[in-house]
Formats: structure tokens, sequence, C-alpha cells
């Protein structure tokens, strides 16, 4: 769950941008539009969804995984939770 104000901001933002995508492609769907727009905005709210679940994931890894003792540098913590999050990433495309 996103704790900060600007955290919580930009996923709601893109909370709300998927929600007008559904709304979109609800639209379509009871207009009888063809198959190719259709599938294009399935594609947009996919790729939306996908990039939600990254974003929270990354905030939730980065709260975790904070260096919180003095065994593991704060330089090393980032780049081992950037690697988790490149990890991450290439799995949800």
């Amino acid at each position: 769950m996103p704790h900060t104000l600007e955290d919580r901001k930009k996923t709601l933002t893109r909370l709300r941008r998927i929600q007008g995508q559904c709304t979109a492609l609800e639209a379509a769907l009871e207009s009888g539009a063809d198959c190719g727009p259709i599938l294009q905005q399935l594609a947009a709210v996919r790729g939306g969804i996908n990039g939600l679940m990254s974003e929270v994931l990354e905030i939730h890894l980065r709260e975790e995984l904070e260096p919180t003792s003095a065994s593991l540098s704060e330089g090393q913590a980032g780049v081992d939770i950037d690697a988790v999050l490149s990890l991450v990433r290439s799995y949800l495309k």
C-alpha cells in the first residue's frame, strides 16, 4: 500500500486512467465496435494494470528492503532492490 502522499496520488491517478480505459472498452463493446479497436483497448487495459502492479510492487519492495541495519550499506541495498525490480518488470511485460 502506498504510504506517502505522492505515491498514493500516483497510484490513484494510474487507477483512474485504467477505469477510463475500461469505460471506453465497455462503450466499444456495447456499440458493436470492430474487433481491432477492442483488442487494442484490451491491450491498453492490460498494460495499465501491469504498470499499476509494477508501481505498487516497487513501493512495497522499497519499503520492505530498505537498509535498516548497519550490516547492509544503502548503496548495496539500492542495487539489490533495482535487480529485483528489473527481474519483476521483465515478467510483467
